[in-house]
């Protein structure tokens, strides 16, 4: 519901863990909600001690301070959105697919695996709740290729394979699967289907290491367009084009991988300034998706 004084601003709620670096989780999460033009709100789900070079430790909530939060800001403010990330148990996975099927609101899935450090994020014992229980209340599922692998046992080793992965995906019931092709060689090529609708989204591959923070920047951005009532290609790919500036404008931050940076849209045009104005408008959908939904691969 709307505040007494009324915003037009969506709500979106993100339910993930932590990242005490700022980079990835939580933290990416409500940067994104911010740069959108969304009030982001959060369900905490693990603590990580984690920094630009890996995860030295991580801490999952119980479950029921999981769901009291969820019950917590739904019940009273109400969401246009959910996103989620890290869910590390299978109580966890089956307690939030419970609250998703339960909330009206379109929910993005990033079925988060292992850390951009390949430390590992989710039990294995976990795996077979994802499948069965989060992915069939996924409005749009986003996994990278290690977590398609993870879920299906597809392995991708050129675009052309994106399709038999996508399949696979959706086998487990979410409405839309993004796979996303970024570990490929060459352009960065994702792959949005629905079964029957095909929507390929490219975007030139940048020189920058520092991309910490990539998946949950990309999930939490769909979540926003989906709250803002974009329909799910015009949202994920105006969500492409949002993660593919952060990425171009990633920096150093410690002694590994930095992060994507999130406020990249306020700063243009600014000599590289603080965010202090107002934020970007979400960007269009790139013109080779506006023209159709079958674009060649």
């Amino acid at each position: 519901m709307r505040g007494e004084r009324g915003t037009d601003l969506p709500n979106v709620l993100t339910v993930a863990g932590s990242d005490s670096g700022g980079g990835a989780g939580i933290q990416a999460d409500l940067k994104t909600m911010l740069a959108l033009g969304t009030h982001g709100m959060s369900v905490l789900t693990a603590v990580t001690a984690q920094n630009s070079l890996g995860v030295q430790g991580a801490w999952e909530l119980p479950v029921e301070a999981v769901r009291a939060q969820y019950r917590s800001v739904v019940d009273d403010i109400g969401v246009q959105a959910v996103k989620t990330g890290m869910l590390s148990s299978a109580e966890l996975v089956e307690t939030v697919a419970e609250l998703i099927a339960g909330t009206d609101a379109p929910a993005v899935v990033d079925p988060v695996g292992v850390s951009k450090h390949g430390d590992a994020l989710l039990a294995a014992s976990a795996l077979d709740s994802v499948r069965t229980k989060l992915l069939p209340v996924a409005t749009v599922a986003t996994p990278n290729l290690d977590e398609v692998a993870q879920l299906t046992g597809v392995r991708v080793e050129t675009e052309t394979d994106l399709r038999r992965a996508a399949a696979a995906v959706l086998e487990y019931g979410p409405r839309w699967v993004l796979i996303k092709g970024g570990h490929l060689a060459g352009d960065a090529v994702d792959l949005l289907t629905d079964g029957g609708e095909e929507h390929w989204l490219r975007a030139p591959r940048l020189d920058n290491r520092h991309t910490h923070g990539t998946g949950c920047t990309l999930a939490s951005a769909v979540a926003c367009g989906l709250a803002q009532g974009q329909p799910v290609p015009e949202a994920v790919a105006a969500a492409k084009e949002y993660v593919t500036g952060a990425i171009r404008a990633g920096f150093a931050l410690g002694g590994g991988i930095g992060p994507v940076d999130h406020g990249w849209g306020g700063r243009r045009g600014s000599g590289g300034g603080g965010g202090g104005g107002a934020a970007p408008p979400p960007p269009r959908p790139p013109a080779a998706l506006r023209q159709g939904p079958n674009s060649a691969s």
